[in-house]
C-alpha cells in the first residue's frame, strides 16, 4: 500500500479514536468543564502534539520537524483568536455553561472539516500556481492590519449578517431546549439558540482559517504538515476554551501579538522569492511575539479588573459578519454595565 495512503489514513483514524472517546467518555451528557479539568486536557493535547512532533523529527528529518513546532505554534496562538469571539457569542447568547462543551464539540468537528478541505484546494493552488502565495501573504498582512485597527471595538452582535440570515430563513424557539440543537413543536420544525450559536461557531472559524491556513502554508507547502499541525491545534481549542474562558479579560495585548504574527507570516510570504526566511527564525520570532504579549499583558492586568470591566473586556474584538457599535452607544454599554 502507498506510504502516503497510511501516513494519511493512520492519522485520520487516530483523530477518530481521539473524537470518539471524547464524545463517548470525557463529554458524556451535559456538565460544566471545571478549569483544572480543561488545563489536565490542554496539558494531554499538548503532550500528543509533542510527541508527534517527536516523531516528525525521527522518521523526516529536523527540516520538518521544525516545520511542524512552527506550523503547531502559529495555528496554536492563532486558535486564541477563536476563544475571544466564543467568549463574546457565549456572553451574548447567554449559553448555559452546561451546554457549551457539546456545542464546541462540534464545531470543532466541522473545523476539522472545512480545513481539511481549505489545506488540499491551498496546496493544489500552490502547486499549480506558485504566483497565489503573494496573495496569500498580502492577505495576510490586510488581516493583521484589520485586527489591530479591532481590537478594542465592541461588534453589533445583534446585527451580524449571520444571526439576521439564518433568523429571516428558519423558524427559532424561544428559549434553550437543554442540548437540543433541532426540536419539532406541534408538527413544526424549529431550531434552538443553540443551533445558532453552533452556526455562529462555524463561521467565525471558517473565517479564521482563512487568515491561519495561508499562515501555515508560509512555512511549509507539505500538506501533511500543514494539516497535522492545524488538527492538534484544533483539537486542543475546547480545552483551552474552558482553561482561559474566566480570564481572558487578562490577555488584552495578546490580541496585538496575534495580529503582528499575521503580518510577520504575510511579510514572509512575500519575500519567499527574494529571501527564504529560516523555519528556526520565523518560529523564534512567532514565540517572541505571542510570548512577549501574554507576559506583558499578565503583568498589566496584575490588579484583576472588576466584574464590569472584565465582562466588557470580553466584548471587544473583531467578530466576522459584525458592524463595530459606534462609539457612543459602546459609551452608553459600558456605563451600564458599571453601574449594574
Amino acid at each position: 500500500m502507498n506510504e502516503t495512503v497510511l501516513l494519511w489514513g493512520g492519522f485520520a483514524a487516530f483523530v477518530g479514536l481521539l473524537l470518539a472517546f471524547d464524545l463517548g467518555v470525557l463529554s458524556k451528557g451535559p456538565k460544566v468543564i471545571s478549569g483544572r479539568e480543561a488545563l489536565m486536557r490542554c496539558a494531554a493535547y499538548f503532550t500528543l502534539a509533542m510527541i508527534f512532533a517527536a516523531g516528525v523529527f525521527h522518521f523526516q528529518g529536523s527540516q520538518k520537524g521544525l516545520e511542524f513546532l512552527t506550523g503547531y505554534l502559529i495555528e496554536y496562538s492563532l486558535s486564541i483568536d477563536n476563544i475571544f469571539v466564543i467568549v463574546l457569542i457565549f456572553t451574548h447568547f447567554a449559553v448555559p455553561p452546561q451546554y457549551q462543551h457539546r456545542v464546541l464539540f462540534w464545531g470543532i468537528l466541522g473545523a476539522l472539516v472545512m480545513r481539511g478541505v481549505l489545506i488540499l484546494a491551498g496546496s493544489a493552488l500552490i502547486v499549480q500556481f506558485h504566483w497565489i502565495i503573494y496573495v496569500f501573504g498580502a492577505f495576510l498582512i490586510f488581516s493583521g492590519i484589520k485586527m489591530l485597527r479591532s481590537v478594542d471595538a465592541e461588534p453589533d452582535m445583534d446585527n451580524n449578517r449571520v444571526v439576521r440570515f439564518v433568523r429571516s430563513r428558519f423558524r427559532m424557539t424561544e428559549g434553550y431546549e437543554g442540548e437540543r440543537f433541532i426540536v419539532t413543536r406541534d408538527g413544526v420544525r424549529m431550531i434552538t439558540p443553540l443551533f445558532l450559536v453552533l452556526i455562529l461557531i462555524e463561521f467565525t472559524d471558517l473565517v479564521f482559517a482563512v487568515d491561519s491556513i495561508p499562515a501555515v502554508f508560509a512555512v511549509t507547502t507539505d500538506p501533511f504538515i500543514v494539516w497535522t499541525s492545524n488538527v492538534f491545534a484544533i483539537l486542543g481549542l475546547r480545552a483551552l476554551y474552558f482553561a482561559l474562558a474566566s480570564i481572558i479579560h487578562r490577555f488584552h495585548y495578546l490580541k496585538y501579538g496575534l495580529s503582528l504574527v499575521l503580518v510577520v507570516v504575510g511579510t514572509k510570504m512575500l519575500l519567499v522569492d527574494i529571501y527564504k526566511v529560516p523555519t528556526a527564525l520565523a518560529l523564534g520570532i512567532t514565540t517572541t511575539l505571542i510570548g512577549g504579549s501574554i507576559l506583558i499583558s499578565l503583568l498589566k492586568t496584575r490588579a484583576e479588573a472588576a466584574p464590569g470591566e472584565a465582562a466588557a473586556e470580553a466584548r471587544r474584538w473583531w467578530m466576522p459578519g459584525s458592524p463595530a457599535k459606534p462609539a457612543a452607544e459602546e459609551a452608553v454599554v459600558a456605563s451600564d454595565g458599571k453601574g449594574g
